[in-house]
């Protein structure tokens, strides 16, 4: 009966409804980015320690999202989208009511998991709209990572500023169970599924192995990259993916098809998801950064978190709006042209702020340039993944490619970390960053932006995708005949 009711909601409902999901998940990202100066002293740590607040989410997102992608291909979309917001609601309640780090951190674990919400919800709309609005619905829902991502920081500096630090997570928490019922209600459940048994040995060895990578990538700065405990990591997650990687060949269900992820159209959208996963987060990072330094230093403008955040919310309203033209020039082009633009949009937007970032004014533009970059570019990757893997697979491949742009973004927030790090002067007795620094990670942002961009050029055609048993023609048809059917 329920089912039945369902079916009454439109489909722009259920676009709506996913999509404002996929935010919950990529608000994480920095919600509690701008509180990171005032955190050592709420809970009375250090701030190396209180690094782990972010630490713990991004570890946590590499352990569920591929782990909770494949349940969702075998045993339920809808289902595995509303455990989790459920981790994501126990997440929020801890973290309301918690006074130390420790419960801080665990709270954040439990919040990690809803990066799965994203490529999860890719694939219902996958498997339930109508051809007509799959693009443009893909396409906002992939945008929502951005989104998300940026929307974060302005909402939390305001949040802290007028209720306090532990607002942050009652309004995460009520979020999540505003778009729990929401999805219960208006999303129905697929029933497409890959069936089979899960791949605990698989989970296990791929969990381990991202956790030692992005454990290093994270903290590296601080233990030194040279030193033992990083070397260690890394080492551990070599170590790993040796033993995983010819586990999941042999496997006739693996955890990650790696048959499929090495298709060519695969495989070189996910290379160019890792950069734009870079390009994307310096510029939240960066900008932020580079707004709230003090105006002792020459070239900062002394502004609050609040103020800053402010700034950046066209960056917000951007990608909102450009989700659906993305589509449009997906629709009208193809989604390899869609990755080429925005790829070179936001390295144009980079090298604009290399030369022109004299006022605040001039630093917001060259912001919602590389943010409009970000959507296009960002939409188009799942739709040149979907178009590759078969229906069966989508949840896992959209989840792979997701976890890869976080990946891009960790490894950014790394090398933003180190570079303004280093590169200081004394200014009242704090080592703050030169300017030079920023212009060093707006280079790299810029070299990562257009080099994507290249990368993408090889992918090749839909007609010459070397597919193997994958048609996307064949897939198409059968998909529009799955939903006559229904």
């Amino acid at each position: 009966m329920s089912l039945r009711v369902v079916r009454t909601y439109s489909s722009t409902a259920v676009i709506a409804v996913l999509a404002i999901s996929g935010m919950a998940a990529s608000l994480l990202q920095t919600l509690l980015v701008p509180l990171l100066g005032d955190l050592p002293g709420i809970l009375h740590a250090s701030v190396d320690d209180v690094s782990w607040v972010i630490t713990a989410t991004l570890l946590s997102s590499a352990v569920a999202t591929p782990t909770l992608t494949r349940l969702a291909d075998m045993f339920g979309k809808k289902r595995m989208m509303l455990v989790c917001l459920g981790l994501l609601l126990v997440g929020s309640a801890i973290g309301a009511v918690s006074n130390t780090l420790t419960m801080v951190i665990i709270a954040r674990i439990f919040q990690g998991a809803a990066s799965a919400l994203i490529p999860i919800g890719m694939s219902i709309m996958r498997d339930e709209l109508p051809e007509e609005k799959l693009s443009g619905a893909v396409a906002l829902m992939s945008a929502t990572l951005g989104i998300g991502a940026a929307i974060g920081m302005p909402l939390s500096g305001v949040v802290y500023t007028f209720f306090g630090w532990h607002a942050i997570f009652w309004v995460s928490g009520m979020f999540a169970i505003v778009m729990f019922i929401a999805i219960s209600i208006v999303v129905r459940e697929s029933d497409i599924r890959t069936g089979g048994r899960f791949d605990y040995l698989g989970a296990f060895l791929l969990s381990g192995a991202l956790t030692a990578l992005l454990l290093g990538i994270s903290k590296g700065g601080s233990w030194g990259w040279t030193s033992s405990q990083t070397l260690y990591t890394f080492g551990i997650c070599a170590a790993l993916l040796a033993i995983w990687i010819p586990l999941e060949f042999r496997n006739e269900r693996p955890l990650v098809d790696l048959r499929v992820s090495l298709r060519r159209p695969v495989l070189i959208t996910n290379i160019t998801s890792i950069l734009m996963g870079f390009a994307m987060y310096a510029n939240m990072l960066a900008t932020f950064q580079l707004l709230e330094m003090p105006t002792s230093t020459g070239y900062g403008y002394g502004l609050t978190s609040l103020q800053a955040g402010l700034i950046m919310i066209p960056t917000c309203l951007t990608m909102v709006i450009l989700a659906p033209v993305s589509a449009r020039i997906t629709r009208r082009y193809s989604a390899k042209i869609t990755l080429i633009l925005g790829a070179g949009l936001m390295g144009f937007g980079y090298i604009e702020r290399l030369f022109y970032g004299d006022t605040v004014f001039l630093i917001a533009v060259a912001a919602v340039i590389v943010s409009a970059g970000t959507a296009i570019s960002f939409a188009a990757m799942p739709l040149l993944i979907m178009g590759a893997v078969p229906e069966t697979e989508t949840s896992a491949a959209n989840g792979l490619n997701t976890l890869l742009r976080s990946i891009g973004s960790s490894v950014s927030s790394a090398a933003i970390s180190g570079i303004l790090a280093v590169l200081v002067v004394e200014i009242g007795g704090k080592n703050l960053p030169t300017q030079q620094a920023f212009q060093m990670v707006f280079i790299l942002a810029a070299a990562a932006s257009i080099v994507g961009a290249l990368i993408a050029m090889a992918i090749p055609k839909p007609e010459h995708n070397e597919l193997g048993p994958v048609n996307p023609e064949l897939i198409s048809e059968l998909t529009q005949l799955h939903r006559e059917a229904k």
